[in-house]
């Protein structure tokens, strides 16, 4: 059976059918249980679960992570909450440092089954620190896993497959796709495999890659540049930020022969630049153009009034089309 239902709905259902199926599972974060979370994720599990696998913490990222990879190496799989993205640089050593290296560190003697969900991205009208997308921090760490969904059905999926992986796992919510749109959720558990890229819209004249709330604006410019032009674009969205899904990327470029690659965070050493890279060791000889990237700007995520001009736009990625296509 399906429902209709949003992002974050998907999210709290996978948590709570988690929770309900594994007494290992247990959530912290600030403000989770009260309070139901900063995007209302959480709400209605401390009720049900108790203040022992719901667990409210201090403000203190650092010692948030830190707890729980000593709680992952112990037995239990704990899932963070940190508020936004760019609150979790006080953590940040404990993820780089010890979440990420212990399999290593340790031979194989501990794992970290853990996942550290947090929003992320502009569009929401989020002060300075709310909207940031620092991606590429973590897919350059080896020993992470890092996830960004684009709809509700990949969210629950992606998110229970996260919850059952034996390493750690950033989990990226697109915050302005918490509560954008609707669609088919199955009711029970079901797993979105991490690794595995999704071919959205198929084409033939060029590939769009993307991921997170960019994928909506990849999917709307190539359906505009359908109707307008009668080119025929393929999208792409990666799902996985890491490990990459080098042969859906190769595949759809052999096919297509052509690349725009939007996203988000900053251009400079943004994830785009890897793909390019991917691409150009593997598939040098099929493209039929230079790759163009659609990104945000190399400054501070802007306040309010020019948030709307830092983020790509469908026209930006109508124009990156074209550019690529008429080259």
């Amino acid at each position: 059976m399906t429902r209709k239902m949003t992002m974050i709905q998907a999210i709290t259902e996978a948590l709570d059918q988690k929770l309900a199926e594994d007494p290992r599972v247990m959530l912290l974060g600030e403000d989770i249980g009260r309070n139901g979370g900063v995007f209302r994720a959480t709400d209605g599990l401390l009720e049900k679960y108790g203040a022992e696998r719901v667990v409210d913490t201090p403000l203190a990222e650092s010692g948030i992570i830190g707890s729980s990879i000593g709680l992952a190496m112990n037995g239990k799989i704990p899932i963070v909450e940190i508020q936004f993205l760019a609150f979790i640089y006080p953590g940040f050593e404990q993820i780089v440092s010890h979440a990420a290296r212990m399999r290593y560190r340790t031979r194989g003697q501990f794992q970290v089954p853990m996942v550290i969900r947090t929003p992320y991205g502009a569009g929401i009208r989020g002060p300075e620190l709310h909207s940031e997308s620092v991606e590429s921090f973590f897919v350059h760490t080896p020993g992470l896993k890092v996830v960004a969904p684009s709809t509700p059905f990949d969210a629950k999926g992606l998110l229970v497959s996260a919850i059952e992986d034996k390493d750690p796992v950033i989990f990226l919510e697109p915050t302005k796709l918490y509560r954008a749109f609707k669609e088919e959720v199955p009711e029970e558990l079901y797993r979105v495999p991490i690794g595995k890229a999704k071919v959205v819209k198929e084409g033939s004249d060029l590939t769009i890659f993307s991921w997170g709330a960019m994928v909506r604006e990849a999917l709307n410019g190539a359906k505009q540049l359908k109707e307008e032009k009668g080119w025929n674009c393929e999208v792409v969205d990666l799902r996985t930020l890491y490990p990459l899904d080098r042969d859906t990327i190769v595949q759809s470029i052999k096919k297509t022969g052509r690349a725009v690659i939007v996203h988000e965070a900053h251009k400079t050493a943004g994830l785009g630049g890897e793909i390019i890279s991917l691409i150009n060791e593997e598939a040098l000889i099929y493209l039929k153009a230079p790759i163009k990237r659609v990104t945000g700007f190399d400054v501070p995520v802007p306040q309010f009034s020019v948030e709307d001009d830092y983020l790509p736009t469908v026209e930006r990625v109508k124009q990156g089309i074209e550019e690529t296509v008429l080259f």
